[in-house]
């Protein structure tokens, strides 16, 4: 990846024909999460041209902050909620899906960013980068636990299930990633398991057609993106999840 910023080194193979623009606005205190940023977005493009495709953007806006005033300002977020439990968001100036155009689309990162260990902070970026490669294809009026099921898909290495996973058996919601705290960890987790579980028992491609039936331009419901893309109705889909969560993995 050809980096803009003149202190990091050249282009790997896997981001070749993209570029990084690394954007400072924290000061000097934020220039070392910067640089572990340009060090790390060459893995976090492979992830997700992997499992996305190599049409979307070529320059990749990243943004450091420095308070969290400046990240609320920076990424459009509504200072009446709770963000501390935050580390990244992808924004866009304007977006028009139907075209699949997104104009000014960046990573902003919070100030705690700069405190995760080099693990979480790569499943941070890597989970941005594949919303701001998927935000021309994605509606404002998506399910936004889908839109974050599978970009933590695309970041996440597997691991074993909680034993407690099949507690509940209902299908994620929007409803419960507005929580702060862990409720919303726990949201973002069965959301993820979600889309594991799609991949696990339906494929990949699959995956991706769910994300782009129920989550694209002039996207249908839920149920019927899911007869659309994987051929079954959410009746069968429920059950088939419910003995999924509940098998050892």
């Amino acid at each position: 990846m050809a980096l803009l910023a003149a202190h990091h080194g050249p282009a790997t193979d896997a981001a070749v024909g993209r570029s990084v623009r690394l954007v400072n606005v924290g000061g000097p205190l934020t220039a070392p999460l910067l640089d572990r940023v340009g060090a790390g977005m060459d893995h976090a493009v492979a992830a997700v041209e992997r499992f996305w495709g190599t049409d979307w953007p070529s320059e990749v806006v990243v943004v450091a902050t420095g308070s969290p005033a400046q990240f609320a300002a920076e990424a459009h977020l509504d200072p009446a909620i709770r963000w501390e439990d935050i580390a990244a968001v992808t924004v866009a100036d304007r977006v028009d899906v139907p075209a699949r155009q997104a104009f000014g689309t960046r990573i902003v990162l919070a100030p705690g960013a700069g405190t995760m260990s080099e693990p979480a902070l790569q499943l941070v970026l890597t989970h941005e980068l594949f919303h701001l490669a998927a935000r021309a294809d994605t509606a404002l009026t998506a399910p936004q636990w889908l839109t974050e099921g599978v970009a933590d898909f695309v970041a996440r290495p597997a691991v074993p299930l909680p034993p407690d996973a099949a507690a509940d058996l209902s299908l994620p919601d929007d409803a419960q990633l507005a929580e702060f705290g862990p409720a919303r960890s726990a949201a973002y987790d069965r959301a993820w398991w979600f889309a594991r579980f799609v991949a696990e028992e339906f494929g990949m491609d699959e995956l991706r057609r769910l994300y782009r039936d129920a989550c694209g331009s002039g996207h249908p419901d839920f149920p019927t993106a899911v007869r659309r893309a994987l051929g079954i109705d959410t009746t069968e889909l429920r059950t088939r999840w419910a003995r999924w969560l509940s098998a050892p993995r």
